[in-house]
């Protein structure tokens, strides 16, 4: 992963634009992802086969369940601005009408109902630490970390009731484990599907 930092030493107002404007004009090959984490703009590799399979089959799932006007999204961005972040979760969930309140490639990370974060090798520790700080200091309802790289082997995380920069831990448990999501998805997720890097 490659990173650039962006001098935050002016209070000028204008450091949000600049960040999202270095972000939008990053050149980084296909396929990549190019995020803002705490004011640094970085640049990941393409997910692994493991990893965009288990996005394919929790969407599957969460399509069964969701409003017709909400939408399940893998490349949109979700912006913190007062964490100067500006995250393109592995799967996110928002009513289509947060898409088109405003032209622009990204979405106030508050207007999503569940985030998803599948860990990377390269970025594990921005998804257990950095991210989850930031969704729940926006006030996404759900954050569920998938979390292929955990040191004690591959565990899922469901997080909720934000409360400033955190989250009361819903559920914890192993691949293999059922997991359900609350309302408004009421739904379970069988981990047990899930392919290990």
């Amino acid at each position: 992963m490659s990173a650039l930092t962006v001098d935050h030493a002016t209070a000028s107002g204008h450091e949000w634009d600049d960040l999202v404007r270095i972000w939008e004009q990053t050149d980084a090959p296909e396929g990549c992802k190019v995020e803002i984490i705490e004011g640094i703009v970085t640049v990941a590799p393409p997910p692994s086969n493991a990893h965009n399979d288990i996005a394919d089959r929790v969407q599957r799932r969460l399509y069964q369940v969701i409003p017709e006007d909400w939408g399940i999204y893998q490349t949109l961005g979700t912006a913190v601005p007062s964490r100067d972040g500006l995250y393109i979760p592995d799967i996110a969930v928002a009513p289509r009408e947060a898409l088109h309140a405003d032209e622009g490639t990204y979405i106030p990370a508050a207007a999503a109902e569940l985030v998803v974060e599948i860990t990377s090798k390269s970025n594990a520790s921005n998804d257990r630490i950095k991210k989850a700080a930031g969704y729940a200091h926006a006030g996404v309802p759900l954050y569920l970390l998938i979390d292929s790289w955990a040191p004690g082997g591959p565990t899922v995380t469901l997080y909720g009731e934000p409360k400033g920069d955190v989250y009361r831990i819903l559920h914890a448990g192993k691949f293999g484990d059922q997991i359900a999501l609350p309302e408004p998805f009421d739904v379970t997720l069988d981990t047990s599907v899930f392919p290990v890097d």
